[in-house]
């Protein structure tokens, strides 16, 4: 398919990297930076543009990838009432695109990072406003990953709210770690190891069946040992006391 990227971001890179390694023609980026459109277009060899009014009219998708703030001012200054308009956010409903002819959604659920060399599965939810569309951006997504699925708004923001729990949410959970250790003069390259098994093992058993340590356990001397350990971080006791808690809840 023929595709024009609007954006230059994370989300535009790396979705711009995997089309045109599938084989899409990438007609032309549009960013409001110069420099980091062109950048993106030679990258994947092609013709950009900060001017709306030279937006390429030729495309099969426009697919727009910028902040959920900015794509209804994005859908406004396109002005393609006859095209195929796609965003690619988790939480703006399909609507927001309301104006163009054919309306989709095509939303990578994954973490992404246009500066990571490492190219990661990407699971792609899809949505439109009518059948051929989403047979095209079907068509699409499997281009580029065995995981597509279907999913309304409300669905696709339920997804979203999984989404921040599993990577966001645990990601601070790093920053909050590589801090303690830092302070306590450890060496956080340690828990790696540890990091990556945990997310390994849920791929082969349920993730409560995967749950271990001293919570789960019971184990109460051992919980206020830790707890005696964070008498000088506060704001991580709390954290320590509100997890244990879950945990031992979920259990019960």
């Amino acid at each position: 398919m023929n595709i024009v990227i609007i954006g230059t971001g994370n989300t535009a890179s790396v979705l711009g990297r995997r089309l045109k390694a599938a084989g899409h023609e990438i007609l032309q980026v549009y960013g409001r930076n110069a420099k980091t459109a062109s950048d993106l277009a030679y990258e994947l060899d092609t013709e950009s543009t900060n001017y709306w009014s030279v937006v390429n009219r030729e495309a099969d998708i426009y697919l727009i990838a910028v902040s959920d703030i900015a794509i209804a001012e994005v859908v406004q200054e396109l002005q393609l009432s006859e095209s195929t308009v796609v965003h690619t956010a988790a939480s703006v409903p399909l609507n927001v695109l309301e104006g163009t002819a054919h309306q989709g959604v095509f939303y990578p659920l994954q973490t992404l990072k246009k500066e990571l060399g490492r190219q990661p599965d990407i699971p792609i939810i899809i949505d439109a406003s009518d059948a051929a569309t989403l047979d095209k951006l079907d068509e699409l997504a499997h281009s580029i990953t065995h995981h597509v699925m279907e999913a309304d708004d409300a669905t696709r923001l339920k997804l979203h709210v999984a989404a921040v729990f599993c990577n966001n949410f645990v990601n601070h959970l790093y920053v909050l770690m590589a801090d303690y250790c830092q302070k306590e003069g450890l060496d956080f390259a340690l828990l790696q190891p540890l990091i990556a098994e945990t997310a390994q093992r849920i791929n082969e058993i349920a993730p409560l069946a995967a749950q271990t340590g001293p919570a789960i356990r019971q184990d109460t001397n051992t919980i206020a040992r830790h707890l005696e350990v964070l008498n000088n971080h506060p704001a991580l006791a709390e954290w320590y006391q509100r997890f244990t808690l879950s945990i031992q809840n979920q259990k019960a």
